[in-house]
């Protein structure tokens, strides 16, 4: 109620423009000497005399006079200190209608401020309706991934982002020539174009170190630039972008047919080296095919090549290593900065993704010891922002947005089932509270001239809420007339 009341008093202030620099500000702090401030303020007064504008010179004079005499109402300064403001608030040219203003803030002042201005000042008390804790969001998948924040009642989205991850499946890759001779698990040839799917391949087992049946998986074709490698006795035609098994310091190693050099070794089909002799690129596209076996290699025209589908699940990785690197670093640069006001961080997204970017190494690790929730989630983007926090309501349990969205919801639910227990509407909700029935009242923060409603809830024991219109229950209150209400016990035939 104290953040409602404080944000009608700003909105208030708000809308008031002087015709020049006439609207006077005045904050005193927490336990300054409010005699110190008269004083001042007289002193300003004398100063003022000196304003060339008639107008302007009066109205000062006036503003000041008047808030010297309310500041001589108090006896003290109050505890959290004072916040006041004078002016002249006729919108009619030539003519004067001085008020003034002051608020004891929910918060302690610790600045002094006079100023005089065409507004008046209300930064440091807008600074206060402002939720301090924060909890970060970030929601991701392969595809893209979003930061955002909850902050008081409002989910706001930071930064979305899209990744250069290619998707799991693909038309066409790392290619050989139609003619190569492909050799199965019974050593025996087929060309390369004969090649279907779930058909056995000869395949070498890195893990148990031996020869074993790999089944063909996948079958590709496409147009591409070939390469012609001649090593030993053997030669083969291959796109540039297919991988070869290259001795390199007694370890095999993958490399690309485009990277390959004359005097590299090759793996033979017996496991031997091979050593290149030549190697011819040609400019013109011919038709060719790319195999996927379950090995990740296959035996062709006698040398052991590499499966595409095994480098291009590298190449995904490495994709995604960075994507998640440019999520941390948004992550981290927001985050950091704000310090203890961060209470937490909720991830989710839809797979594993998220796991796997908070076990690796992206996310700082004061950032990581923040991360209260994780969650699966069917969306990305905005949507998965607003799924994240809904599926976090018990992390976020004690946040004013989870508080407002159950009470709200509660309500609504109520009004659903035992409709003889809630009310909305003016009219029906000052009936209940005439009859002493209201338990809980609902307003809605754009609800007109709340306060008559607000002294007979005092009277009647009725606790008030504001609700804001920040969310979608909040916007449902608004639209129900703006004030609703719990009952203790049914009216409806009193």
């Amino acid at each position: 109620m104290e953040k409602f009341k404080l944000k009608k008093f700003v909105q208030e202030l708000k809308s008031i423009r002087g015709r020049h620099t006439e609207l006077v500000s005045v904050y005193i702090p927490a336990g300054y000497d409010l005699n110190k401030i008269i004083s001042h303020l007289a002193q300003e007064q004398g100063t003022a005399s000196n304003i060339k504008d008639k107008i302007t010179r009066t109205n000062v004079i006036d503003s000041l006079e008047r808030m010297i005499r309310h500041l001589r109402l108090f006896k003290q300064t109050p505890l959290n200190g004072l916040a006041a403001f004078a002016g002249n608030t006729a919108s009619q040219e030539g003519k004067q209608d001085i008020k003034v203003w002051s608020i004891e803030p929910p918060q302690a002042l610790n600045i002094r401020i006079y100023r005089c201005d065409q507004t008046f000042v209300t930064e440091p008390l807008e600074d206060m309706l402002e939720s301090k804790d924060v909890y970060g969001l970030i929601v991701m998948d392969n595809r893209e991934g979003t930061i955002g924040l909850v902050k008081g009642k409002s989910i706001n989205m930071i930064k979305d982002m899209t990744s250069g991850v290619p998707g799991k499946t693909r038309a066409g890759g790392q290619c050989l020539d139609p003619e190569t001779l492909i050799i199965n698990f019974e050593n025996k040839q087929k060309k390369l174009k004969e090649i279907k799917k779930s058909d056995l391949l000869k395949c070498y087992d890195f893990k148990n170190k031996e020869f074993a049946s790999g089944k063909c998986v996948n079958v590709w074709t496409s147009k591409k630039k070939p390469l012609l490698i001649k090593a030993g006795d053997l030669e083969i035609t291959s796109s540039y972008d297919h991988s070869f098994f290259v001795f390199k310091n007694k370890i095999i190693d993958e490399v690309p047919a485009e990277e390959l050099k004359v005097g590299d070794f090759l793996v033979s089909e017996n496991l031997d080296k091979i050593r290149i002799q030549e190697i011819y690129s040609y400019s013109h596209e011919i038709e060719m095919i790319d195999i996927e076996s379950s090995f990740g290699n296959f035996l062709a025209n006698g040398f052991l090549v590499h499966n595409s589908s095994v480098r291009f699940a590298r190449l995904r990785e490495i994709a995604a290593g960075e994507f998640y690197d440019r999520i941390a670093e948004i992550a981290n640069q927001e985050f950091l900065a704000m310090g203890k006001n961060l209470k937490g961080i909720l991830l989710g997204g839809p797979g594993q993704t998220k796991e796997t970017f908070l076990n690796g190494n992206y996310l700082n690790n004061e950032l990581k010891k923040k991360v209260i929730a994780i969650r699966n989630l069917s969306y990305t983007g905005e949507f998965g922002l607003k799924e994240l926090v809904e599926k976090s309501q018990d992390a976020l349990a004690q946040e004013e947005i989870i508080k407002e969205k159950k009470i709200m919801q509660d309500f609504f639910r109520l009004l659903a089932t035992s409709s003889d227990k809630a009310v909305y509407g003016k009219k029906d909700v000052e009936k209940a509270l005439t009859l002493g029935a209201a338990d809980k009242i609902l307003i809605s923060e754009e609800f007109q001239n709340p306060e008559p409603i607000e002294e007979q809830a005092q009277a009647s024991g009725a606790t008030v809420i504001y609700v804001s219109t920040e969310t979608e229950e909040g916007a449902q209150l608004r639209d129900l007339g703006g004030i609703a209400a719990f009952l203790r016990y049914s009216i409806e035939h009193m």
